[in-house]
């Protein structure tokens, strides 16, 4: 598990700008389509002056490597993960 060391900036925390890209694509007009990368990197860069254009990189990589966005060209969409669920067996559990 990736936890953030106690005494990091969270507003500069991958993992939380990770959450606030997903919230920019999930939003209108980004919604459910292939946006331009530009158009979403400008809206995270003005949320926030401390933001700078490697820490979007360095977000977008993360969550391209966690399959939470999918890049066709130029431009990205969020993917939509469908929530399966499985029962884990338990030790107890009879398995014939």
């Amino acid at each position: 598990m990736i936890l953030p060391q106690p005494e990091s900036n969270l507003k500069t925390n991958l993992m939380v700008l990770g959450a606030d890209i997903i919230s920019i694509m999930g939003n209108f007009p980004f919604k459910n389509k292939y946006v331009i990368v530009d158009d979403i990197m400008n809206k995270f860069l003005n949320r926030d002056k401390d933001r700078t254009p490697d820490l979007f990189l360095y977000a977008l990589t993360f969550l391209h490597t966690i399959g939470s966005i999918e890049k066709k060209g130029y431009k990205i969409k969020l993917v939509k993960k469908e929530r399966q669920e499985e029962n884990q067996t338990s030790l107890f559990d009879n398995v014939n």
